[in-house]
């Protein structure tokens, strides 16, 4: 009975971390719609700003935060798309970034939150739910992750370019709490929705784009 278990968790681990991801979403959106500051949006910016936040780091936040950017993500699917010789590869890029970011869009339409105004360290506009940078670095970085897995042989580059660049969304992530334009729940939401989103992006590319590639 647990190797039957074991053998559908392993063949349904995608699913299940997708579904696991998007319950964890909704809770987070339905705590939002009740209470518009949870405690542990309060906790969370008492930690990065306890252990975090000094004149050294402010400077380094504000570079980081600008890779979860529209005009670098908007430079680097470009340049991929121009030195990619694989022009399909170089689309599914430029088409996850376009629908990533349609997706966050509505979201925020939807819920509405306001961003927290009270810790501000850089000037940001609309709504804050959920977060935009780490949503769409999730889902742009991930992708770009998934590429190295797929198509990069030698092990030592793979593994070191997929663990920069996993470290690269979370610190976004944290930089958008540092900043003060964040609550913690929007960044945690906006990652989870990500990775759900980005399993059946990656399954629908691996299914009727790169079908016939190997890895």
């Amino acid at each position: 009975m647990f190797e039957k278990i074991k053998a559908f968790v392993i063949h349904n681990l995608k699913w299940i971390i997708l579904f696991g991801c998007l319950i964890g979403f909704l809770a987070l959106a339905e705590d939002v719609f009740r209470q518009e500051i949870m405690n542990g949006d309060i906790i969370g910016y008492q930690i990065i700003s306890k252990f975090l936040i000094s004149d050294f780091a402010t400077p380094i936040a504000k570079v980081i935060t600008n890779f979860g950017g529209a005009f670098v993500l908007l430079a680097l699917t470009v340049l991929l798309f121009i030195f990619i010789k694989d022009k399909k590869v170089g689309m599914s890029i430029a088409v996850n970034l376009g629908l990533i970011t349609g997706l966050n869009l509505l979201l925020k339409q939807i819920v509405q939150r306001p961003r927290p105004i009270e810790y501000r360290i850089i000037d940001e506009v609309g709504y804050s739910f959920p977060s935009g940078h780490s949503m769409v670095s999730m889902a742009f970085y991930g992708f770009i992750i998934y590429l190295i897995y797929r198509y990069v042989t030698n092990k030592h580059l793979k593994w070191s370019a997929i663990a920069v660049l996993s470290i690269l969304i979370i610190a976004i992530g944290v930089s958008r709490i540092y900043l003060g334009v964040h609550y913690t729940s929007d960044v945690l939401a906006g990652f989870l929705i990500s990775i759900s989103y980005l399993i059946i992006y990656v399954s629908a590319v691996d299914k009727f784009v790169l079908k016939e590639e190997t890895k």
